[in-house]
């Protein structure tokens, strides 16, 4: 901080350059916020497909099975 005087003669403190600074860094966290908003919609978008992914799976399996005890029945009657 400095100290300046005004036009009277009273000391005050100059904040510019903490201002300059902290609207500094404030662009600095906006940005990596804005960053890590981007990363978390992209790994949003991601997870919803690898459950439908996962989703499909299940139902394949789950098809897979049945056939094949389907198909152990029809062994087991010959």
């Amino acid at each position: 901080m400095t100290l300046k005087y005004d036009d009277h003669g009273r000391p005050y403190e100059d904040l510019t350059d903490e201002n300059k600074k902290l609207n500094h860094r404030i662009k600095e966290l906006e940005n990596s916020l804005s960053i890590a908003l981007e990363i978390n919609d992209k790994f949003q978008r991601e997870n919803e497909e690898l459950k439908k992914d996962l989703a499909r799976a299940k139902e394949d399996h789950q098809y897979d099975n049945l056939v094949h005890q389907k198909e152990l029945k029809e062994l087991n009657k010959k």
